[in-house]
């Protein structure tokens, strides 16, 4: 199989090497030291397992593991950490194996197995996505292009018929995710202004009216107000207060 590592310790990567040379049968296509790259490596090198790390700086193995098990037929992920509390939210983010460092032969070798038997339709029936943490960062992209945008950089989620568009500090890109999903994913820091607009709290700046006395608010670093629907109000000033 063909097999990404993911791990910010040199000497943790050189274990997994030597681990798969002896077992045989397989091929390392490329190596990372945090979740980013191994985010852009597993689009570029198309791996069939990738063994991932957890605590990494940056993006942490269970942050990339859910952008990656979004994806259309996903490499099998195999966690390899040195702590244990973490087994039940990797099996939620759709792992196939979760071991524990020192890493054994016997178990990688079965981890592998068990990653080569199970398919992505498997996967699915035995793992849910329900209760997983909020992503710190949205994938843009495809396969040879793929952009990472921090969470906390994002101002508003405006959605425009089939599409939602993804305002941040840098520009506007279009996003797969329905309003509704961002809504639920990150309800802890976005609120709902209108049925067509998600806004990120730490960039609300103000709650006013027009001239008509229409509600709008203002967004922090943009000369441009945004609709709020009167039935928003209540909650958004709620909000508002206790953030």
């Amino acid at each position: 199989m063909r097999i990404l590592i993911v791990d910010d310790e040199a000497p943790a990567r050189q274990r997994l090497q030597q681990l798969l040379e002896d077992l045989g049968g397989h091929e390392i296509v490329g190596e990372a030291a945090n979740g980013q790259d191994a985010l852009k490596l597993s689009s570029q090198l198309d791996p069939d397992v990738i063994l991932l790390d957890i605590r990494m700086p940056g993006m942490d193995g269970m942050e990339c593991a859910r952008h990656i098990s979004a994806r259309e037929n996903p490499p099998a992920v195999v966690f390899t950490t040195a702590y244990d509390q973490y087994a039940i939210e990797a099996f939620e983010a759709r792992a196939v194996g979760y071991l524990l460092k020192p890493v054994r032969k016997e178990r990688l070798e079965n981890a592998l197995s068990q990653a080569r038997r199970l398919t992505s339709a498997e996967a699915d029936s035995l793992h849910s996505r329900g209760g997983s943490r909020p992503r710190q960062y949205i994938s843009v992209g495809n396969r040879d292009e793929l952009q990472l945008f921090p969470v906390a950089e994002v101002m508003y989620f405006q959605a425009d018929q089939k599409y939602v568009s993804m305002i941040h500090q840098d520009g506007t890109k279009l996003l797969g995710d329905s309003l509704k999903a961002l809504e639920d994913e990150f309800s802890e820091d976005f609120v709902r202004i209108h049925r067509a607009i998600l806004v990120s709290l730490a960039h609300l700046e103000a709650l006013e009216k027009d001239e008509e006395g229409h509600f709008q608010v203002r967004i922090r670093g943009k000369s441009d107000f945004l609709p709020v629907s009167r039935r928003m109000v209540p909650e958004l000033r709620k909000r508002m207060r206790h953030n």
